[in-house]
């Protein structure tokens, strides 16, 4: 039976709202980040996750480390204390946003390249 959980993380960059959406699949992290625009309410953020979580496109998966445990509840306090503090995102889920972007780059240049080639023939 496979596990899949998944996180969703909204904080204030520069002037947007963004949402970082993180999902662990068969010890694989695939990332997504949304941006809210205004600040959401809580109701809003909910409203957003149940009509548009299956449209999300995450980013190709990545192998990362998955830990399971009971957790001490002042721990747990502690550590929602410092990611509130926190304004920017983890660095595993930087570098999965980063892959995804690039991806998507290369993707618009070989589809560019095509209709370059495209055109080139046709002006024959």
């Amino acid at each position: 039976m496979d596990k899949v959980s998944g996180k969703l993380t909204v904080f204030f960059e520069e002037s947007f709202w963004l949402g970082v959406f993180e999902r662990v699949s068969d010890g694989k992290l695939s990332v997504c980040k949304v941006t809210f625009g205004a600040e959401p309410k809580d109701y809003e953020v909910y409203d957003f996750v149940l009509k548009n979580y299956y449209r999300l496109r995450f980013s190709p998966a990545v192998a990362t480390d998955v830990k399971e445990a009971g957790r001490n509840l002042k721990r747990v306090q502690r550590e929602v204390r410092k990611q509130v503090q926190n304004t920017g995102i983890g660095t595993k889920s930087q570098q999965d946003l980063k892959l995804q972007q690039e991806q998507l780059i290369t993707e618009r240049k070989i589809v560019s390249q095509e209709e370059r080639e495209v055109e080139k023939h046709r002006g024959r």
